[in-house]
């Protein structure tokens, strides 16, 4: 009790002098670390009395040693009246409010507020250290506080070093001013180029500046990564192409698909594909698909494949009026692209080039066939064509065609031939008293049928034929017209018949075959006089020919008499049924065959054909006068053949040469009637050309 009235009456002492306790220095707010030290200053003027700390109201005591704080002290000299309060190491308990009060001077220093931070913990990271994510799949990262960090921590993401954006930040409240934990969500779509990649979830608050740090590793799984390339890449067509799938997947491919055009490719596995180009490889892609565990990818490429031209559309045929205007089209493709020319058909020169050809005004010359050629590109492959035919609209073309000559009395044929465009309405045949489309009138019938083969671009061609029957001597002066029309106009022409003269064509023909076969007959009798001169020898008569059955007193003789005859001149032996020429009736020479039967040759006898002579009848030369009477009368051609024989003809009395067959000599036979002959068109009057020349069998001998 002794000591504090002693202070008591110091302090009033003082206060008559004029001098009072006052603070010197007071406790600010002081902020400090968790476990670290913290000293709140306290300094007293004129006041050597008792000094104290409170903390939130609470008395810690008036010694300086703070009994019951084992934390807490205050240190400072006294005398000089320094009472600074420590603590140490901070914990959150001492997060207070702390008054240093004089209370013998009743003084009290203001409030300091001293506040414990708690540096955060290094941040959790949900799935980590390693965390699996799909490519191309959005996905979330947590990043999580740990601890009870004070203040509240700042939570940041970084990928190598630069700080990541989209961060959501989450906090939870645990009671009425505190804070649990901290999380912070980044969210991200990650692709493959992140597989690897390492991200940084840093926490970081006032009482730790530079933060802690947490890092994870992405893993990632995505569809294949492919790359679809072709080897070559340019190729002609027919060529064989390389297709190679490349990929990068994780997890490991699974299985690849082939396909051409969006079509499956068949029996196509793996990473390779082969094919042999073709054009349509230029307009069908080839695409590979690769998938995995995760999923599929799918690439494509087009293959720059050169082919010749191919035709795409084909010119239409163009039926125009005259005077309008015409135009075709065709489309070719082809790598590289063709250059497409038009030009007429059997025509070189080039009309246009392009796909269209435009013709103004077209008349009836520019009808026909208009080609369009593709010509080869700069790979040489192929060419082609495609013709359409332009019709021009005109009024009909007629044309008179060849016709026959005609006999009096007999049939006649007259035809023409009409070219229009559209079809004409009628074909017409008219004369002067009438005339007839279809159908007969009295002598006349017409018919009109389709020609075999129109001229190109002049529409159908018609061929009307005009029927007479017992022609007329005015049919071969008159003139028949054939006409036709169409709605575009009309048009004619003149057709005349030609008239035929039988007689003198028969005459001329049957002379020179006459004189053939004189020819013919002489020159095989003196072949055969020479070929036995050799051999026997012959009569002393020159030049006679032996005419059968011309003595009155020839006898006929069996096969065994002719044997067996004697050498007696008795004239001709000659049997009837054996005979080589014989006189009919009417003075013609006949022939029969002298074969039937056996008989012996000795001789040569020549049968000549020699035709009628003037009177009628059969033409001889005077009779020799050679022989007695009796014999059989010879002839002497000499004089009429103007040549000398080189050897004599054998008399008919040894026997004769005879032929095969009586065809061996040819006679000509006035017809008993001649039809018209069916010309050929552009041929003569008297076409000789149209009669057969006589043959002669071979004649053969018997000795």
């Amino acid at each position: 009790m002794l000591v504090p009235a002693l202070l008591i009456l110091l302090f009033c002492l003082r206060g008559h002098a004029g001098l009072s306790p006052h603070f010197l220095q007071q406790p600010d707010d002081l902020v400090a670390l968790l476990g670290e030290e913290a000293r709140l200053p306290c300094a007293l003027g004129e006041y050597w009395g008792l000094v104290q700390w409170t903390k939130d109201g609470l008395a810690l005591g008036g010694e300086r040693d703070l009994p019951g704080w084992s934390r807490y002290w205050i240190s400072g000299n006294a005398a000089s009246g320094q009472h600074d309060l420590y603590i140490k190491p901070v914990e959150l308990e001492d997060q207070a409010s702390y008054e240093c009060q004089a209370t013998q001077a009743g003084l009290r220093s203001r409030p300091a507020q001293l506040h414990v931070l708690v540096p955060p913990e290094a941040p959790q990271v949900l799935g980590g250290p390693f965390v699996s994510l799909v490519a191309g799949v959005p996905a979330n990262l947590t990043c999580r506080s740990r601890g009870d960090a004070r203040p509240t921590p700042e939570l940041l993401w970084f990928r190598d070093g630069i700080r990541l954006d989209g961060t959501t930040f989450y906090q939870t409240l645990l009671k009425e001013g505190t804070t649990g934990s901290v999380e912070s969500i980044l969210s991200l779509t990650p692709s493959s180029h992140d597989d690897g990649a390492t991200l940084v979830c840093r926490a970081r608050s006032q009482a730790l500046p530079s933060g802690k740090d947490t890092a994870i590793t992405l893993s990632l799984q995505y569809p294949p990564v492919v790359t679809l390339s072709a080897e070559p890449q340019t190729a002609l067509e027919g060529e064989k192409v390389t297709f190679l799938c490349q990929s990068t997947a994780q997890p490991p491919v699974t299985g690849y698909r082939w396909a051409k055009g969006g079509s499956p490719v068949l029996g196509a596995r793996g990473p390779m594909l082969e094919v042999v180009a073709d054009a349509s490889f230029l307009t069908e892609p080839v695409s590979c698909e690769v998938s995995n565990a995760v999923g599929s990818a799918n690439r494509s490429t087009a293959l720059d494949v050169q082919f010749g031209p191919v035709l795409q559309a084909r010119p239409e045929p163009l039926s125009v009026d005259v005077g309008e205007d015409a135009s075709f089209s065709c489309a070719w493709r082809g790598n590289p692209l063709p250059r497409v020319t038009w030009s007429r058909s059997g025509d070189a020169q080039v009309l246009a080039s392009g796909p269209t050809l435009r013709l103004p005004s077209v008349g009836p010359e520019d009808a026909g066939d208009y080609v369009c050629r593709a010509e080869p590109g700069l790979s040489g492959l192929g060419g082609g064509a495609a013709e359409a035919r332009l019709t021009v609209n005109a009024p009909p073309i007629v044309t008179a065609l060849h016709s026959a000559p005609a006999f009096l009395r007999g049939p006649a044929r007259l035809q023409c031939l009409v070219f229009a465009s559209p079809a004409p309405d009628a074909v017409v045949w008219s004369w002067d008293e009438g005339f007839l489309a279809a159908g007969s009138q009295g002598r006349f019938l017409v018919e009109t049928f389709p020609a075999p083969e129109g001229r190109g671009g002049q529409g159908s061609a018609l061929i009307s034929v005009l029927h007479i029957s017992g022609t007329q001597e005015s049919d071969f002066s008159r003139g028949f017209n054939c006409s036709a029309r169409n709605r575009l106009g009309e048009a004619g022409t003149q057709v005349s018949l030609g008239r035929r003269d039988l007689l003198p064509t028969v005459r001329i023909v049957a002379g020179v075959a006459a004189a053939a076969m004189t020819l013919l007959m002489v020159i095989i009798g003196v072949t055969l006089c020479c070929w036995h001169h050799g051999k026997a020898s012959f009569s002393k008569q020159k030049n006679l020919v032996q005419i059968p059955g011309s003595s009155e007193g020839s006898s006929s003789q069996g096969p065994e008499e002719e044997e067996t005859g004697s050498g007696e001149d008795r004239g001709p032996i000659v049997h009837k049924e054996h005979s080589d020429l014989v006189l009919d009736e009417e003075g013609a020479l006949e022939s029969k065959d002298p074969t039937n039967g056996y008989y012996k040759v000795r001789g040569v006898s020549v049968s000549l054909s020699l035709g009628e002579g003037p009177g009628g009848g059969l033409f001889l030369p005077p009779p020799s006068p050679l022989g007695p009477p009796g014999t059989p009368t010879f002839y002497d051609f000499n004089s009429h053949l103007g040549m000398v024989p080189p050897c004599r003809l054998y008399r008919a009395r040894a026997g004769y040469l005879t032929t095969p067959h009586p065809r061996a000599f040819t006679s000509y036979s006035k017809p008993t009637s001649v039809g018209p002959p069916d010309l050929a068109p552009r041929t003569p009057p008297f076409p000789y050309a149209a009669f057969p020349i006589p043959s002669h069998p071979r004649l053969q001998t018997h000795v």
